[in-house]
């Protein structure tokens, strides 16, 4: 008995593509061909194509796959690296339910950085949108110190900036800068991890990261809020205390 190609993936449960694949990367033996030039596959393609299936299934790449028939210990090997792979893609998979637990639970926005779901969800936009951002260029510390001064709710002035026109007038602007600028440089007090939140970063990627920061500050801020935060920065510019909204 013999079969096409098309009978034999059938059988193996697969389609004509791979097994026409696995003869392509070496994986499968061309069968001899019929006096009509079809292929004519026989019992041990069964069993080759059935074996290769179950390694798939187990989530051995098809480049391992011949190695692993090598020897038995590369057979282990093989199989272990694939456990471990696995058991790190459960433990990521494990904290993204987790993740998405909170988030269902307190109905916060998904795309705030891991933990800050209850305590960032009512913030501006922009102020989220930065904290994606800071999460990919400051270290833990300063990560951290975000969180705790984000547990508590945004205060009169907080909310006055993120809500501040394009067109607010200079008299407006100057009497909030004064007023949040207080606020600011406590934040900064509070939580001195702030100042330098890329403490740990190499010195060429320190100027990387404050450039990818003050580009975000520049577009995510209208010229009225920015306006607001220079205005800050020149009230103690020996303070060390350079804005950054929240």
């Amino acid at each position: 008995m013999a079969w096409s190609t098309r009978q034999l993936a059938e059988l193996a449960g697969t389609t004509l593509k791979t097994v026409r694949h696995y003869h392509e990367v070496g994986l499968l033996d061309e069968p001899e061909r019929a006096a009509n030039g079809y292929k004519r596959y026989r019992i041990g393609h069964l069993v080759r194509l059935l074996r290769i299936r179950r390694l798939v299934d187990l989530g051995v790449p098809l480049s391992e796959i011949a190695v692993m028939e090598e020897s038995e210990e590369n057979t282990d090997q093989s199989l272990r690296a694939l456990d471990d792979e696995l058991a790190a893609s459960i433990e990521r998979q494990q904290r993204m339910r987790e993740e998405l637990a909170v988030i269902l639970r307190h109905r916060s926005p998904a795309d705030l950085p891991a933990g800050f779901d209850e305590v960032a969800a009512e913030r501006s936009d922009a102020d989220r949108a930065l904290l994606l951002i800071y999460s990919r260029v400051f270290g833990d510390s300063a990560m951290a110190a975000l969180w705790e001064m984000l547990s508590r709710p945004p205060t009169p002035v907080e909310k006055e900036f993120d809500a501040l026109p394009a067109d607010a007038s200079e008299d407006t602007r100057s009497r909030l800068a004064e007023r949040y600028f207080p606020e600011i440089r406590q934040h900064y007090q509070n939580h001195p991890a702030l100042l330098d939140p890329w403490a740990k970063a190499r010195r060429r990627e320190e100027t990387s990261r404050e450039s990818v920061v003050v580009q975000a500050l520049l577009e995510l801020y209208n010229p009225a809020q920015l306006d607001v935060l220079r205005r800050i920065d020149a009230l103690h510019p020996k303070d060390g205390t350079s804005s950054g909204g929240g």
